[in-house]
């Protein structure tokens, strides 16, 4: 057993720490700040905060390690064997780094050095590719960039979206984190660089990534709306008006200009810069996603109509 601090914000880090609990001593969790959400933007604790404070655990939220030194020295009074980080979003700077005996162990939601950065999962669907992955590093001071200590592989599915594989990433990661950790602390891996001329990045995404150009292929927006659920989502626009797409199919044997609205059998097809997509569920700006039938009983108008933000 070992004396572990906790790292991490969203749910994707909440299996892996459940089952480091399970095994070892939580001497604390540090999570990100409170964050104002909803329509209310009422502040709104991480999902890892509720998790450790379910479990009487103590729990820490500096804005930065780097320009805090409050924090950084509750985290040497904590004395911890190993720091396990996962998904936590900020830069640990070298005196964390260097701090407990046994390093500071990183879970990457990617085969790296492939899609080193924020956003692995859905750089993995946004590029088509046929499986990704999940790697246990040793953390150094460059981003994603230490040794690997253990990686397993997943498939993509062609029905996958952020959150489907995520979910299957986070149990697959959890189980290689605490058999990599058993390992780690029995002395039995020798970590294993990276190849730098491999690495690869993928940049934070923001709401804006989410917005729709017709122009590009069927295919890729696709992609997108799969690779973009559940944030930031995907939109066009329609009289003006914020139209969300949650599920569309490529039909690569139709073709229209690019944004235009055509009907396909009970449902409709938006034309691309090649192939169509025909929309499975939208969501009207104030309303809920629904069928693509149910929203053409309400809006007739919206075969042949032009989607895009300047139609």
């Amino acid at each position: 057993m070992a004396r572990l601090v906790l790292m991490g914000s969203p749910a994707f880090a909440l299996p892996t720490f459940q089952a480091l609990a399970e095994e070892h001593e939580i001497a604390a969790v540090f999570t990100q700040p409170d964050k104002p959400a909803g329509r209310g933007l009422r502040p709104t604790p991480p999902p890892v905060k509720i998790w450790a404070e379910a479990r009487g655990l103590p729990v820490f939220q500096p804005r930065s390690l780097r320009r805090d030194p409050e924090a950084v020295a509750r985290l040497r009074d904590l004395r911890p064997d190993g720091i396990i980080v996962v998904a936590y979003g900020l830069i640990l700077p070298p005196e964390v780094l260097q701090l407990p005996p046994y390093g500071c162990l990183n879970l990457h939601a990617s085969l790296l050095p492939r899609y080193r950065g924020p956003a692995p999962i859905q750089a993995a669907i946004l590029n088509g590719d046929p499986e990704t992955g999940v790697t246990v590093m040793l953390m150094t001071e460059e981003v994603d960039a230490g040794p690997i200590l253990a990686m397993e592989r997943e498939p993509i599915y062609p029905e996958d979206t952020a959150e489907t594989l995520g979910e299957r990433l986070a149990r697959r990661g959890a189980r290689l984190m605490r058999e990599t950790l058993r390992r780690w602390l029995a002395g039995e891996i020798i970590p294993q660089p990276q190849d730098p001329s491999q690495a690869t990045y993928c940049p934070r995404i923001t709401k804006a990534d989410g917005e729709i150009d017709w122009r590009r292929p069927a295919v890729e927006i696709e992609r997108r709306i799969r690779a973009f659920t559940p944030w930031p989502g995907t939109y066009t626009f329609w009289k003006g008006r914020l139209l969300k797409i949650g599920r569309a199919r490529v039909r690569s044997d139709l073709q229209a200009p690019p944004g235009r609205v055509i009907p396909v059998d009970r449902g409709a097809a938006v034309g691309t810069g090649e192939g169509a997509l025909m929309l499975l569920e939208v969501q009207p700006e104030g309303k809920r996603m629904m069928p693509i039938e149910a929203f053409l009983n309400g809006h007739p108008d919206f075969l042949g109509a032009t989607l895009g933000r300047e139609a």
